[in-house]
């Protein structure tokens, strides 16, 4: 795929943190080659994460991610912070950027990011000014057992050394496994079924559907699309029944009924969780409705920021199932963007959409956070599964 057409959430994500005036905005400029992020010598001149999606030749697609620093103070400066660590969930590599010998809050958080088992990558900058230059490296590697890369920003001395460390140090699992996985080879017939509804406005497709569509011409795989209303007439015009069907979650029990035998069947929303999360447990959180009663409370996570539509999946038809299959007076929140709570307990189940706008590491991240605090979460097209009485029958 060229960098134009490889979304953000497919991008290699690589965070960078350090003290304000730690001149983390100079090395981003230095390693994109473009003067993304505002420098200065005024401390907290970063305030928001400020992103630049590029390519590295030998790691591919990647946004860098420049952060405010996390020894930001006063009321303002702690909102600031609080973004920087949002910036983590996300992050799948860490440059830790140090400017003295004073290292307890850069160790610190490089504790935090071994926590998400995030790889770092520890950075000396300012090495056209600093004095202890080696002694800090020393320091740094006796705290942490991390080897510094010796960089100027300015001088754009040591930044060739960081880019080969960024690609040595990549996340060995970021080569993620396919959309379709082993549901799909060479040769064989795929049928999509997407209803075109008011989340697909006219000239367009949603994202999982034009990632699975590229992927699966990329497998040389033969694809029919239709929408549900012309399944039938779609599997006529073929000589055998598909090797597979995907569909998308909302139109299940429709599908499955009219289904050959011989084609597996499974959606775009299931594949994705297997893409960018973890199936399984998504499966074993949709089980745990069966012991939910109408007082339960459900929150319902977007991954993107958007105006409520009349037909929104999250928003009103989920709740809409989950309250005729347990109780009308089941409490429904619903979260979107990075407003995730930190306390999941108020909830007795987590339901996370697709994530198609997120990266894996900011998915699983999620689902470690509720495994944690010992709550069940799973996402749209399992859940829809789930409640069409199917989820034992899709394929995976």
């Amino acid at each position: 795929m060229s960098l134009h057409k490889t979304t953000e959430g497919n991008r290699l994500h690589i965070g960078i943190f350090g003290k304000r005036n730690s001149g983390k905005s100079s090395l981003i400029n230095a390693l994109t080659g473009q003067e993304i992020a505002l420098v200065s010598d005024v401390a907290g001149t970063t305030t928001d994460p400020v992103k630049k999606a590029m390519e590295i030749p030998g790691l591919g697609p990647c946004v860098f991610i420049d952060t405010a620093g996390f020894d930001d103070e006063g009321e303002l400066g702690g909102m600031r912070v609080d973004k920087t660590k949002k910036v983590i969930e996300k992050t799948d590599l860490a440059l830790v950027v140090f400017c003295d010998d004073d290292i307890s809050r850069e160790i610190e958080w490089i504790e935090e990011l071994h926590q998400l088992e995030t790889p770092v990558i520890a950075v000396v900058n300012k090495a056209d000014i600093i004095t202890n230059a080696e002694e800090l490296c020393q320091l740094i590697y006796k705290s942490c057992g991390l080897n510094p890369v010796l960089v100027s920003a300015t001088n754009k001395t040591g930044i060739e050394e960081l880019r080969t460390e960024i690609i040595r140090k990549q996340p060995e699992d970021y080569e993620l496994e396919e959309i379709t996985g082993r549901l799909a080879g060479k040769g064989d017939t795929i049928l999509l079924v997407m209803p075109q509804d008011i989340a697909a406005p006219k000239g367009r497709l949603i994202l999982p559907q034009v990632q699975t569509i590229r992927e699966l011409l990329d497998k040389k795989c033969l694809v029919l699309c239709a929408t549900a209303d012309e399944i039938d007439a779609a599997l006529a015009a073929l000589a055998k029944p598909p090797e597979l069907i995907i569909t998308d979650s909302q139109v299940f029990p429709l599908v499955f009924s009219k289904k050959p035998k011989e084609s597996k069947l499974t959606s775009f929303s299931i594949l994705f969780a297997n893409y960018k999360g973890d199936l399984h447990h998504f499966i074993r959180g949709a089980k745990t409705i069966d012991s939910l009663d109408d007082n339960a409370k459900i929150l319902i996570a977007e991954a993107c920021t958007h105006a409520p539509l009349e037909e929104d999946i999250g928003r009103v038809k989920i709740p809409a199932l989950l309250r005729r299959n347990i109780g009308e007076n089941l409490q429904v929140e619903v979260v979107s963007g990075s407003d995730f709570p930190k306390d999941l307990s108020p909830y007795n189940l987590v339901i996370h959409c697709g994530a198609c706008m997120f990266n894996r590491k900011h998915v699983l991240s999620r689902i470690r956070q509720a495994k944690v605090q010992g709550i069940p979460i799973t996402n749209y097209g399992v859940v829809l599964a789930k409640l069409s009485g199917i989820l034992d029958q899709i394929d995976y």
